[in-house]
C-alpha cells in the first residue's frame, strides 16, 4: 500500500503539531504552570490552539488516508490536504493572536470543515463508483 499524499500532509501536520506542543511546553516552563492555564488568558489561547489542532486533525487525516487507499482523485486529495493544513495553521494563528472571534479563526475553521466534509462525502461516494 502506497499513500504518498497522506504521508506528505501527515508529515507537515506532524511538524506543525510539534511546533504547537513546543509553545505549550515553553509556556509551562516560563510561567511555572504544571497543569491547566494558571488563569493566564494568553496561555489559555496557546493551549486551545494546540488542543483544537489535536481534536480535528486526526479524523481528517484518517479520512484522507481512506480516500487515498480507495484511489480517490489525487487532485481532490491535495486540495483537501492543503485546506486542512492551511486551515489548522490559520486558525491557530488567529486563536493565539486574538481574543474572541477573528477572520483567521473563521477562515481556519471553514477550511478545516471543508476538508472534513469533502473527504467524508468522498469516502461515501467512493463506495458507489
Amino acid at each position: 500500500m502506497h499513500t504518498p499524499i497522506t504521508a506528505f500532509y501527515a508529515g507537515l501536520l506532524g511538524i506543525l503539531f510539534f511546533y504547537f506542543s513546543v509553545l505549550v511546553v515553553k509556556g509551562r516552563f516560563s510561567k511555572k504552570i504544571s497543569l491547566g492555564d494558571g488563569g493566564d488568558h494568553h496561555f489559555q489561547q496557546v493551549i486551545r490552539a494546540h488542543g483544537n489542532f489535536s481534536e480535528y486533525t486526526p479524523i481528517v487525516l484518517i479520512l484522507l488516508f481512506v480516500a487515498e487507499v480507495n484511489s480517490a482523485n489525487p487532485i481532490f486529495l491535495h486540495l483537501a490536504g492543503t485546506a486542512l493544513l492551511s486551515g489548522r495553521f490559520i486558525h491557530a494563528f488567529g486563536l493565539r493572536r486574538h481574543s474572541g472571534s477573528s477572520w483567521q479563526r473563521v477562515a481556519g475553521m471553514l477550511l478545516t470543515f471543508a476538508s472534513l466534509l469533502g473527504l467524508s462525502v468522498l469516502n461515501i461516494l467512493v463506495l458507489y463508483k
